[in-house]
């Protein structure tokens, strides 16, 4: 009669709210980590844990086979790059710019300054009718800054004509030459098989030159699969 799903906590005033969050009340992740699980609401806690999986196996079908993890948490795009800014932060304290190729949204701009880092705009270079990543622009700011100084570089795959995808492996390669983090804002890009192939090639060569070295992880943030999803590379 009695499933034991935890909830010990949870008290819910509107019968409503209870039947549409399906008397899950208490919440995920447990002191500070939001993966974690929380013995006080074993329910949710699992639910969390089959969504990430269920979701993992999508991301993977999508073509992007290499990731290792992911969790969904709900934010959007600006939210999204705030959170992982400031992981990047707890690992760089010292660093305080983000390279930025320029593209027109809001939310990326706004992210960087939530996240209390200053963005160092690179306009992006006119090739025939598209706009392209300048990657010498990216390396000058990058030597002239000092790479301790260099939270990230953050490019971007999906986004509107004139402006194309950035040059991910190619910026891939300069952040790697000079162990800068590299994010990829790849929002609304998992329904794009150009978008999930980059990424893909990118995490290809990453694995091939570390080969021997240390691993690789790959965190995704996400809040649906065809809204934003964020990839950062970091060495653990």
């Amino acid at each position: 009669d009695n499933v034991g799903a935890g909830e010990r906590e949870a008290r819910i005033v509107s019968d409503l709210v209870a039947r549409r969050h399906f008397r899950l009340g208490h919440g995920i992740g447990r002191s500070g980590d939001i993966a974690a699980i929380q013995p006080k609401a074993a329910g949710s806690s699992l639910l969390m844990k089959l969504t990430n999986s269920l979701v993992l196996d999508c991301i993977k079908r999508c073509g992007i086979s290499l990731t290792k993890a992911c969790i969904v948490i709900p934010v959007a795009t600006g939210m999204g790059l705030v959170m992982t800014f400031l992981t990047l932060r707890q690992l760089h304290p010292q660093a305080k710019y983000v390279i930025w190729p320029r593209i027109d949204q809001k939310s990326c701009f706004k992210s960087i300054v939530t996240a209390g880092f200053t963005p160092i705009v690179v306009e992006n270079a006119i090739e025939g009718d598209e706009l392209r990543t300048d990657l010498e622009a990216i390396e000058q700011q990058i030597v002239s800054l000092g790479t301790d100084s260099v939270v990230c570089v953050m490019t971007t795959t999906s986004c509107f004509a004139p402006r194309v995808y950035d040059r991910i492996p190619e910026v891939a390669q300069l952040c790697s030459k000079h162990n800068v983090p590299h994010i990829v804002n790849n929002a609304y890009g998992l329904q794009s098989s150009k978008c999930c192939h980059l990424i893909q090639e990118v995490s290809t060569d990453v694995i091939t030159t570390l080969k021997g070295a240390e691993w690789v992880e790959w965190m995704l943030l996400f809040r649906a699969l065809t809204r934003t999803s964020l990839f950062l590379l970091e060495d653990v």
